[in-house]
């Protein structure tokens, strides 16, 4: 077999071109083989009409027109080959040239020969090193990645639970989300921060909650309707309590109480025009809730929260969040703390409840410091604080949502619920 290029081989005891890229065989001639042999013995060399003659029709005398047919013939085999060239030098007779180009096109067949050899030359622990080498270094990537941190927050949660709740002398059921390793899950927890005597409202014939607890905070997130898909927004109730000690809040006082505080002062929310036609390239959805803090002997504690996503992508985009802390005297000037970031949304399951998880990379924070805060507000001084020092990567779980309404688990004071009124604004 002689080579002409990395990839075109002449075998001269089959009479043929071989291929080597696209596995095929073209047949040539006695006078062909030898001719094209002889150049090939030197390439670039000028070959003169006699020496060709001679051994291309070796004792045999031919008229010199039969080395140009054969000369035309190979040029026709050759012609797919552009690196092979086989040139009429004027009065003095024939030349081999092939190109360099030729080893750049056979360079991924000779790699992938390399790959081959490699793998099949190492002995067998070297490949299953390799593999296991392999191995950590994809588990690592994942580790580490984006993902495996909501893979690992989700994790925690758990949501296969139902507790049975009186709310202003209304029996309901609540779906609970709760982190695992959490055992206090009596209903007795959410239920004993309702005062039992005061536990009487009007107007409330039925509701839908949801309620959830991180093994510190218990919240309770409801709606007035029968089932949670016909909640419009109105007259929902989010209620977290975050110490121990039963609150013992009076629900005929906190109703109109909370009414009058939402009147009063109201920072991030938004009455918007019902309908609105608006248009603009980007579209916000906004997500407004009032959270109540009830803790005994302590003003009532309410925070105005806001949140907003503008989509830059499918699953991606710039994440607005507002909160605004006040008590119920106003003894507490508004302690306003608003984070702007980058959110990745993912879809997952928490048990049977589907849950949007939204990543958020936090790259601005701004605190506004009152100029003065009870002794009820200090703990939520203290933990906004806190969140405007540490936290860069947040979490936020959007575990229910219907066409005006959504669900929400909030990092604030640690993992609070909140049932929001939802809508949007073409911007």
């Amino acid at each position: 077999m002689h080579k002409i290029t990395s990839y075109l081989m002449l075998d001269e005891q089959a009479k043929e071109l071989v291929d080597l890229v696209h596995g095929t065989h073209i047949g040539l001639t006695f006078s062909e083989t030898a001719v094209l042999l002889l150049l090939l013995s030197s390439p670039n060399a000028i070959f003169t009409k006699e020496e060709l003659l001679h051994v291309g029709w070796p004792e045999r005398v031919v008229a010199p027109t039969s080395l140009t047919q054969c000369i035309s013939t190979l040029r026709k085999k050759l012609e797919p080959y552009t690196e092979v060239q086989l040139k009429t030098v004027a009065r003095r007779g024939y030349q081999l040239h092939v190109s360099e180009q030729s080893h750049v096109k056979m360079l991924a067949i000779n790699d992938a020969d390399a790959i081959r050899d490699a793998i099949v030359g190492v002995s067998a622990w070297t490949k299953v090193a390799g593999i296991i080498m392999l191995g950590v270094i994809l588990t690592l990537v994942w580790y580490w990645s984006d993902h495996h941190a909501v893979v690992k927050r989700v994790a925690k949660w758990n949501a296969d639970k139902y507790i049975s709740l009186n709310i202003g002398g209304t029996l309901g059921t609540a779906q609970v989300l709760y982190i695992d390793d959490e055992e206090h899950l009596h209903p007795s927890w959410w239920q004993k921060h309702l005062a039992p005597e005061g536990n009487h409202i009007s107007g409330l014939p039925y509701f839908s909650a949801f309620a959830a607890t991180d093994g510190k905070n218990y919240s309770m997130a409801i709606c007035p309707s029968l089932d949670a898909k016909d909640c419009n927004g109105k007259g929902i109730i989010n209620i977290t309590s975050i110490d121990a000690t039963p609150a013992g809040l009076d629900m005929a006082e906190f109703i109109p109480l909370s009414k009058k505080m939402e009147e009063r002062i109201r920072y991030n929310r938004i009455v918007l025009p019902i309908d609105d036609k608006g248009a603009g390239e980007l579209l916000e959805h906004n997500y407004h809730a009032d959270i109540y803090f009830p803790v005994a002997g302590e003003l009532l504690v309410r925070t105005d929260l806001s949140m907003s996503l503008v989509y830059e992508g499918e699953n991606r985009g710039k994440f607005y969040s507002t909160s605004c802390i006040t008590d119920q005297d106003c003894l507490t000037t508004p302690i306003k703390y608003t984070i702007r970031g980058e959110f990745e949304q993912y879809q997952t399951q928490i048990d049977d409840l589907n849950v949007d998880v939204f990543h958020v990379k936090v790259s601005q924070k701004e605190l506004t410091k009152p100029d003065e805060v009870s002794h009820s507000a200090m703990q939520f001084y203290r933990a906004i604080r806190k969140h405007d020092i540490r936290d860069e990567d947040l979490f936020y779980y959007r575990v229910y949502q219907n066409q005006g309404t959504a669900v929400w688990i909030v990092p604030q004071m640690g993992q609070l619920l909140a049932w929001t009124q939802y809508t949007q604004v073409k911007l």
